[in-house]
């Protein structure tokens, strides 16, 4: 029985198919892009700021996207019309007639199974005059089906073919359908048929795969790469380099120049303003002769970056839309910068490239990130970033006797201080400044350092990986309104090691507050019992005491006896070796190792526990979400997250020791792993555990840890359960030379 290939002739099975296929796409479709409007939640509005700056900040955001109404409409307007094609097809498919594919005589005929001819002719006649077109009660199409079926039953070899196998012309070949239209195949329109799938698979689709490649390779995360090679260069050209150049470098990126990004807007009008813009900025550096930092689109960027630092008000149709445009790639742009700088400093450490870049320089970048979110030099105090407070306000912070200088120092107040400070607001006004200010993070920063894989994870030895475990854990500022006992962060000091810290006792490794030693775990203690016993004990020394010696002893002996004593020792010690060692052994099994070996699996449990969660923890922060908390930016073009570098330095060498670490998903509580190799040389060292954040101004830690690197433990070369296990050894290889089976000799020695 062959096979045999068909296609569908009456649409049937394609129509399945096109059902299926409309189904397939239209159901996640819906569910993934019909606009949604997000509901608002009263909670959520009452948390906002409604300052001037947010408002306008919500109103621009709301109106950013002028064909966001149409494009919504359109994506509802199509999943409509699929879902009313899809139920079109689901009708169609429901009115095809079945009846020829299960084509049954007997029952159109109205006989039993096994009639005779005579009343298969008389069935016949009978629904003839009823069925036939002539007749007012005809039908063309059941008048067909009623002459295939009597054409059937009426030659006795077709009869018994339909009754054996259920088809008049006997067993036919296994047919499989295929659900396309058979004028697909057809003569006459082969040419357009393959001038489609010419079109499709030959020109479209090499097209877009092209245009995707094409333009996926010009990004590094988002990043041009001609941006991140000029980045390369810049830095390794100044291996210290200064915040004005780091916005330098910044400005020249190359998504800023309209041959490389055809985003960017380029207007006759800039002839004019950028001109008017320069004059009102000192320190821009316009007559710098370096490419491409004297180029139009460079120095054009920087002025912006530089009036909005300066909080400038630009053009709104003009220089606005293009301070919007560049400040919201800035946060993008300084990550990459930080990552090149790292990078350099792990090629100058492997002596790939001769300049090492100094911890300034890494440091400058992360500075910029919050001066661009919050549009505020870094030299401009830190309460500029509340509302409504402006450089008239901040001399009713100074008038006490103790100045506020600090975020903190304001919400530790109490409350009528603070409204006495700001009693020139309205109650709104205080209310905002209030809420956002308690919003704002406060960070408790802990730090604690431990070697693991080692015998004791408390003691540094040369070269050996230490882990500085990091802690993280956020609070609302709000927590702080009238508590004026808590003290202030230790923020950076980058001249060197910080002097408040000293005072404190910070970065002692005997100080618990700031500084914890992690105790040594269980798994790595030394396991007493169990093993195997000495035959020879190893003699233990005298300890000499001042006690007086007894009268038939003398203090001072000569060596004659001396050597009579030693061998005197020597001979008792032979004498009773055997019996000391298996009491010992019985001794030693019955009574240490219960208790000792029950001890130990209790610290095992509990510490292996441990060993797994931080593990768990570790591999939790991979691939983590970047959502913490939103971020009170007005002069920021989009919606920001509270995001936080931390790393380790060496300010005395300016160098730094770690990667900085990119904390993206603090909500509560995040926990870093920071690893670095100890220094070469033994010393007291003392490294700088640093915390930035890229969001907010004045929120920046550190802590000092001191490392008291000893000298690594010698080889050990002889122990004494080594020789025994010589000895084992050598009578196993003695015993492996002997050959299990017998040979002729054997049984000749036998024989004899």
């Amino acid at each position: 029985m062959g096979q045999k290939f068909q296609y569908d002739e009456s649409g049937s099975t394609f129509f399945y198919f096109l059902l299926s296929f409309l189904a397939l796409i239209l159901i996640p479709a819906t569910i993934y892009y019909w606009p949604r409007e997000k509901k608002r939640d009263p909670e959520e509005e009452s948390k906002k700021c409604h300052c001037p700056p947010c408002i306008k900040k919500r109103e621009f955001q709301r109106n950013a996207d002028p064909w966001k109404g149409p494009k919504n409409f359109l994506i509802k307007l199509v999943i409509i019309i699929g879902w009313l094609l899809l139920l079109l097809l689901a009708y169609k498919v429901s009115q095809f007639d079945y009846e020829m594919a299960n084509f049954d005589p007997y029952e159109i005929l109205g006989i039993p199974l096994g009639a005779s001819q005579a009343e298969i002719k008389k069935a016949y006649r009978r629904l003839s005059l009823i069925l036939h077109p002539d007749k007012d009660t005809g039908n063309e199409k059941e008048f067909m089906k009623l002459s295939k079926a009597y054409q059937a039953l009426t030659d006795d070899e077709a009869r018994k073919n339909w009754e054996k196998y259920g088809n008049p012309d006997g067993p036919g070949a296994m047919s499989f359908g295929i659900a396309l239209p058979s004028w697909i195949v057809e003569k006459e329109n082969s040419v357009w048929v393959l001038g489609l799938y010419g079109l499709v698979f030959m020109v479209a689709l090499p097209i877009v795969v092209g245009t995707w490649w094409y333009r996926s390779i010009k990004f590094t995360d988002q990043v041009l790469l001609d941006t991140t090679q000029m980045y390369y260069y810049f830095f390794h050209k100044t291996p210290n380099m200064v915040l004005k150049r780091v916005i330098m470098i910044l400005a020249a990126s190359l998504e800023f120049n309209k041959k490389h990004n055809s985003e960017i807007k380029e207007r006759d009008l800039d002839n004019e303003e950028v001109p008017q813009l320069i004059k009102k900025l000192p320190n821009l550096g316009e007559k710098n002769k370096e490419a491409p930092l004297c180029y139009i689109y460079s120095i054009k960027a920087r002025a912006i970056i530089h009036a909005h630092l300066s909080r400038i008000p630009l053009n709104p149709n003009t220089l606005e839309e293009d301070r919007r445009y560049i400040i919201a790639k800035c946060p993008t742009l300084i990550q990459e910068q930080v990552n090149c700088v790292n990078q350099l400093i792990v090629l100058a450490y492997n002596r790939r490239i001769q300049r090492l870049p100094t911890i300034e320089t890494i440091e400058n970048c992360m500075k910029l990130c919050p001066m661009i979110v919050q549009g505020l030099w870094e030299f401009k105090s830190p309460l500029l970033q509340l509302p409504y407070i402006n450089e008239d306000n901040l001399k009713y912070f100074m008038n006490k006797k103790k100045p506020i200088r600090s975020l903190q120092q304001f919400a530790q107040l109490k409350g009528d201080e603070r409204r006495n400070i700001l009693r020139n607001f309205s109650e709104q006004e205080y209310d905002n400044v209030m809420k956002v200010l308690g919003n704002m993070p406060y960070i408790d920063f802990q730090v604690k350092y431990e070697v693991m894989d080692d015998e004791n994870p408390t003691e540094v030895t040369v070269g050996a990986i230490v882990t500085v475990i990091v802690t993280l854990t956020r609070k609302p500022m709000s927590t702080l309104f009238g508590d004026e006992t808590v003290k202030d962060n230790n923020l950076i000091n980058e001249n060197g090691v910080d002097g408040d810290t000293n005072k404190d006792g910070a970065g002692d490794t005997d100080s618990q507050s700031q500084v914890q030693v992690i105790k040594r775990p269980a798994w790595l203690k030394q396991k007493r019992g169990g093993g195997k016993k000495n035959k020879k004990p190893v003699k233990q020394p005298k300890v000499i005491t001042g006690n007086k010696p007894k009268p038939d002893e003398s203090p001072v002996q000569s060596p004659s006896a001396d050597k009579k004593k030693v061998k005197e020792e020597k001979s008792k010690e032979e004498e009773s070796e055997e019996s000391d060692v298996s009491d010992a052994e019985t001794n030693d099994k019955s009574s240490e190792d219960d208790s000792v070996q029950k001890s130990q699996n209790e610290d095992d449990d509990q510490e292996w526990e441990k060993f797994k969660k931080l593990h768990e923890r570790e591999k939790a922060l991979q691939g983590k979400s970047k959502t913490s908390h939103p971020v009170h930016c007005p002069y920021f073009p989009n919606d920001k997250q509270e995001y936080w570098w931390t790393y380790i330095c060496d300010r005395k060498s300016r160098t730094l020791l770690t990667v900085p670490h990119y904390v993206t998903s603090l909500i509560d509580q995040e926990v870093v792993h920071l690893k670095f190799t100890a220094p070469n040389w033994v010393g007291v060292y003392t490294f700088t555990v640093c915390l930035r954040s890229d969001s907010y101004i004045g929120f920046d830690q550190q802590k000092d840890i001191k490392l008291d690197v000893k000298a690594a433990p010698a080889e050990i070369t002889e122990h004494p359960q080594w020789e025994d296990l010589e000895e084992e050894e050598g009578s196993a290889k003695e015993d492996a030379h002997e050959s299990e089976y017998t040979t002729d000799e054997d049984l000749s020695e036998d024989d004899d």
